[in-house]
Formats: C-alpha cells, sequence, structure tokens
C-alpha cells in the first residue's frame, strides 16, 4: 500500500471505537463550523460568505438535532441548540430578503426564530 492509500481498515477500527454519541456531538461541530463560516462569522468574514451554503448546512444540522435529541444527552444537546439558534439568528441578519417566520435554515424542525 502507498502512503498516500488510506488505510481502510484501521479506520474502520479506529470508528468501531467511537460511542455514537460522540460521532453525533462531532458531526454537528463539524456543521456548526462550516455554516459560521458560510455566515461570514469567522476573522476572513465576508470572503467565504455564501448564504446559499450555508441555509444548507444550518438545515442540516437541524435536521441531524432533531433526529437524535432523544440519543444524545441534554448535557450534549443543550449547547448545540444554543448553537443551532444563534446560526439561525445570524442567518436572518445576514440576508437581505428575510425568510417568513417558520421558512428559514432548520425552522421545519425548531419552529420559528426571530430576530
Amino acid at each position: 500500500m502507498s502512503p498516500d492509500t488510506p488505510d481502510f481498515d484501521a479506520m474502520t477500527r479506529d470508528i468501531a471505537e467511537v460511542p455514537a454519541v460522540e460521532v453525533i456531538v462531532t458531526v454537528a461541530v463539524n456543521l456548526m463550523s462550516a455554516a459560521a463560516v458560510k455566515l461570514g462569522l469567522t476573522e476572513d468574514g465576508d470572503r467565504h460568505k455564501d448564504l446559499d451554503e450555508a441555509r444548507k448546512l444550518v438545515h442540516a444540522l437541524a435536521g441531524l438535532l432533531d433526529a437524535s435529541t432523544t440519543e444524545i444527552s441534554s448535557f450534549h444537546a443543550a449547547p448545540l441548540r444554543d448553537g443551532l439558534k444563534s446560526l439561525q439568528l445570524a442567518f436572518r441578519e445576514a440576508s437581505v430578503v428575510a425568510d417568513e417566520p417558520g421558512q428559514g435554515p432548520g425552522e421545519k424542525y425548531t419552529g420559528p426564530v426571530y430576530r
């Protein structure tokens, strides 16, 4: 095997040892981070801003959190829900044309988010 070829057997062994809650939380944090970048909330600001991409990421995050609510403890879920709401509010603030209440990214799962 060349040094550039991933070792899928090792990766499978590694992921097999990770609890499901940790995988869910890691994916949620990655979605949150990517959404923040696409919302222009990082040091680079507008350089990577793309509201269409941000909408998709926030919606996916909301769906993941909605689907996993009963699977992860409130210890993990509460800060993720807070982060989601912050991203939804940031999206509303960044949008030139505001979505109707309940129509913003992820609001299908969370209910309307107001400024």
